[in-house]
């Protein structure tokens, strides 16, 4: 691997076939597991991901960007989970901002586009834990943007603030006379509040607890048009959606390699176990042969769904958007319902490989688990599957909101 400097250095944008790519990639996955035993968040590798500018990595190359395509992005989201999950769920709100402009590009923009090419990151405070109902449209906001005599002022409490931690720009959404009103402002401006209190038992350092603004000054400036709001886009979320269902994925690599890893430094077996050498017990092959198939499956479903995906967004603004959207959006929906099952049940047979040892709190095996359970959460399996079936019986499409 080379030097760090190489591998975040300002050497034009970042690829997805550049050796500074699998070189950041390496270098967040050294020591993701120290992090994990020493319950520490990856503040220093997003230091190296901005520096990088993993960020725009969208970005057409001939606007200064990466140019990666949407199946080349999901394979990037793979090898970063397979790393460090937490790494790229924190980077989620930023892609799918960013995926968000692209696909309703404004001239107001531009300045946007430049902080990220400059590396900077996006985060994303929408959820308020008074709503009635999770990812809905019309949602009762409390957070208001207010003209006080020392100027407009934002105030609010937001919550699930994944990757706020870690980024340089917050787009919020807040209460407007008529609709609700998104503006950007940058988390270093006086009333920003970002809390480290996610207490989930899995993903740990996503950044994803509370988001406070406190009589928060903003300008006119600020404010942003409407070309971000994913209800001018069919399945706008779909992007989102399979960006966690890729995450697994990847920690389905890393559960294969820790199984592999975990026969082959075990010496001592059971006295009826099928062999002496734990390695050489067919029993435990075929467990770490089927853990290994479940993550073959698992990516094979995130590209054919991100490939439907790709065709969707590269038709967008002709006829034939929105039936290759709700395509995509179906196909994101089957791969969750059947991945979600399957990485838990692959997480599990990790632990059929040995004794108490595989359970011991130094192994850390048991994180894998965790953090598929978490991610999998966001999105129930059994609403998503009840969609799909009511798809196929009557041909009711999905919801075109945040979970589709």
């Amino acid at each position: 691997m080379t030097d760090l400097a190489t591998a975040t250095g300002d050497h034009g944008p970042l690829t997805v076939e550049s050796q500074r790519l699998r070189d950041l990639i390496t270098r967040i996955g050294k020591d993701a597991l120290e992090r994990e035993r020493a319950y520490q968040a990856p503040y220093a590798e997003f230091e190296l991901i901005k520096a990088a500018k993993l960020g725009a990595l969208r970005i057409p190359r001939e606007q200064g960007g990466g140019g990666a395509s949407i199946t080349e992005l999901y394979a990037t989201v793979i090898d970063l989970a397979e790393a460090d999950p937490n790494i790229p769920h924190s980077l989620r709100n930023h892609f799918q901002i960013t995926e968000s402009m692209r696909r309703r590009p404004h001239p107001s923009h531009e300045r946007y586009w430049d902080l990220v090419r400059d590396g900077q990151l996006f985060g994303l405070s929408v959820t308020e834990l008074t709503s009635k109902q999770a990812g809905g449209r019309q949602r009762h906001l409390e957070t208001a943007v207010t003209e006080t005599p020392d100027g407009l002022r934002l105030n609010g409490v937001k919550f699930y603030s994944t990757g706020n931690l870690y980024v340089d720009q917050l787009l919020v959404v807040a209460r407007g006379d008529e609709k609700p009103l998104r503006l950007i402002v940058p988390v270093d401006r006086p009333g920003v509040v970002r809390e480290d209190d996610w207490d989930g038992i899995g993903q740990c350092f996503t950044g994803s607890g509370t988001t406070r603004f406190v009589n928060v000054p903003v300008t006119p400036e600020d404010f942003i048009e409407n070309a971000l709001a994913y209800e001018q886009i069919p399945y706008l979320s779909t992007f989102a959606q399979l960006f966690l269902t890729a995450i697994i994925a990847g920690i389905l690599r890393s559960v294969t390699t820790d199984a592999a890893a975990y026969l082959r430094a075990r010496t001592r077996s059971f006295y009826h176990a099928a062999s002496e050498v734990p390695a050489e017990d067919a029993i435990f092959q075929e467990r770490v042969g089927e853990i290994s198939a479940t993550a073959y499956a698992g990516e094979a479903m995130v590209m054919t769904a991100a490939a439907a995906l790709q065709d969707a967004i590269e038709a967008h603004g002709r006829p034939e958007e929105e039936k290759l959207a709700l395509r995509a959006s179906l196909r994101a929906a089957k791969a969750k319902v059947v991945l979600d099952a399957l990485a838990l049940d692959a997480a599990t047979k990790i632990f059929d490989l040995g004794g108490g040892s595989a359970a011991r709190r130094s192994s850390q095996l048991d994180r894998h688990w965790r953090n598929i359970r978490t991610l999998a959460s966001h999105n129930p399996r059994a609403l998503k599957a009840k969609v799909i079936g009511d798809y196929e019986i009557s041909g009711n499409k999905p919801p075109n909101g945040s979970f589709f």
